[in-house]
């Protein structure tokens, strides 16, 4: 059985994937190098938003954390799931779909690159309300959360609506 590299909508959710990952990337080196984080590691940017400098060797919420000589382990990881999502890409006729997948590929990218960059994947998003505080992310982690709410959303519908042909 030979597995298709391109299908209808792969240059459609292509251009999300490269998306999530230069905003991603971009987004982290602006914030690493262009931000002051000063001696408490905090810059507080808004009443519920904080930025931080965080290295996650793990995974969400620092689970099964590798340590910064682990990083191949996820890393693989990541590239891996980026390449089963292209090919799952590769077969879809609906663009929110082809959407969905092109999220969570540039997603996977964005934190496999910072594995491979720096052992670790930089986190620096706080958001906080009444007490309450999120984990620490980054925008390939929106992208990846996006990325699975649509394609909830798209089967929550029935994936009813297909792309013209």
């Amino acid at each position: 059985m030979k597995l298709p590299l391109s299908g209808p909508l792969t240059r459609y959710g292509s251009v999300f994937a490269l998306a999530a990952l230069i905003i991603d990337q971009g987004s982290k080196l602006a914030v690493l190098h262009g931000v002051d984080f000063g001696p408490g590691g905090v810059v507080t940017v808004a009443p519920f938003l904080d930025l931080v400098r965080a290295w996650n060797t793990g995974i969400s919420y620092g689970l099964f954390s590798q340590g910064v000589d682990g990083w191949w382990l996820l890393g693989g990881l990541k590239l891996l799931a980026a390449v089963l999502f292209w090919f799952w890409l590769a077969r879809v006729d609906r663009k929110l779909e082809a959407a969905a997948l092109g999220l969570l590929i540039g997603g996977a990218l964005g934190n496999a690159v910072d594995r491979a960059a720096y052992g670790a994947v930089f986190d620096f998003v706080s958001l906080h309300a009444f007490g309450f505080y999120w984990y620490v992310f980054n925008l390939s982690d929106v992208a990846i959360v996006a990325g699975v709410g649509l394609l909830l959303y798209d089967s929550f519908r029935g994936g009813a609506v297909k792309s013209p042909s």
